[in-house]
C-alpha cells in the first residue's frame, strides 16, 4: 500500500498526492471505500493522509484509468 495526501475531488476525478511527489487522478473507488470515506462530498478529507491500493487498468482506446481498491485513513 502507498501512502498519499487526498487533495481534491473535481470534475469526476479524486486526486492525490504521493510522498515522492507524483500526482495521480483516479476515475474509480471502489463502493466498500466510499462507504466508510465520503471524499466526493465530506470536504474535511481534504490534506488528509491515506493508505490505499490502486490497479492500474486500460480502456478500449488503451488509455489507463486508475483505480482504488482499498482506502485507509492514517
Amino acid at each position: 500500500m502507498s501512502t498519499a495526501i487526498f487533495k481534491q475531488y473535481q470534475d469526476g476525478y479524486y486526486t492525490f498526492l504521493f510522498d515522492d511527489g507524483v500526482q495521480l487522478d483516479f476515475e474509480e473507488i471502489h463502493p466498500k471505500a466510499l462507504y466508510h470515506y465520503d471524499l466526493k462530498n465530506d470536504s474535511s478529507y481534504i490534506g488528509k493522509s491515506f493508505e490505499l491500493l490502486f490497479i492500474e487498468a486500460f480502456d478500449d482506446r488503451d488509455q489507463a484509468i486508475y483505480r482504488i481498491q482499498r482506502l485507509k485513513l492514517v
